[in-house]
């Protein structure tokens, strides 16, 4: 069955990241994916969070995350979380992931004694708002740490790995990858996976809204998701090749 958009069920919306989005922070983009836009940025902070300077905790950093949705990202307005005092559940469970994946495949120890805090905001919603924010967060974090090195306070990449985010779905009988909203509120199956670049799983969420779903349908949302992922990934590449090259033009 065709999908809403024309799209092959193990088709992704097309991908854009656009670098150095925000002028005064230390990495930031801008990543579309299909009519989905976010906005992240890394900032600096040369101070450990409070907790681990309460512990005591040295020679060790912090990588931790902020995510929120402007009030017209979505069809209707939404009031914002600060003006109802608090982030609701679904934005503190979508920060801790954010955060989660990034300290996945970063070596806190070669951060030093400082707080990286990447900041996602969804200017545009149409499904994979969190997915998208992952993705586009590690390059945000990568131009980060790779300004710590330019600036000689930090010696080596303490990032070890790539990591990126899909979602995939069964949509009236169909596993399918990188739902629009349309399709994800009307998904029988909904998932949420994060992976690294060496193919390793940091989080897999999965529901199904009736009827459960088979070993074998998991393994194949798996694999579609893998797929996806590893065009994520080759695109996070093309955009730290770009910052090399901009290092080397700037010292030739």
């Amino acid at each position: 069955m065709a999908r809403i958009d024309g799209r092959r069920a193990d088709e992704m919306r097309p991908v854009t990241i656009n670098r150095n989005f925000i002028k005064h922070a230390e990495g930031s983009v801008l990543i579309e994916i299909g009519d989905t836009k976010v906005v992240c940025t890394a900032s600096i902070d040369d101070r450990q969070p409070r907790f681990m300077r309460e512990q005591q905790i040295r020679n060790k950093g912090w990588v931790t995350a902020e995510y929120s949705m402007l009030p017209r990202s979505t069809s209707d307005r939404m009031q914002r979380e600060v003006t109802r005092g608090s982030p609701s559940g679904r934005t503190q469970e979508i920060q801790r992931l954010i955060g989660r994946s990034l300290r996945a495949i970063v070596d806190l120890s070669m951060l030093g004694e400082r707080t990286i805090w990447i900041d996602c905001d969804v200017i545009q919603a149409d499904g994979g708002t969190r997915t998208a924010s992952i993705t586009g967060a590690y390059v945000a974090l990568w131009d980060a740490c790779q300004l710590l090195i330019d600036r000689k306070l930090i010696k080596d990449l303490p990032i070890l790995d790539n990591v990126a985010a899909t979602s995939v779905g069964i949509v009236n009988g169909t596993p399918s990858l990188d739902l629009c909203y349309s399709e994800d509120s009307a998904a029988d199956v909904d998932m949420n996976i994060v992976m690294t670049g060496k193919g390793e799983f940091v989080e897999i969420q999965g529901t199904a809204e009736e009827n459960p779903f088979s070993r074998e349908q998991t393994d194949q949302l798996l694999n579609l998701a893998a797929d996806g992922i590893g065009q994520l990934i080759r695109l996070q590449n093309r955009m730290m090749l770009e910052r090399l090259n901009e290092v080397s033009l700037g010292n030739s």
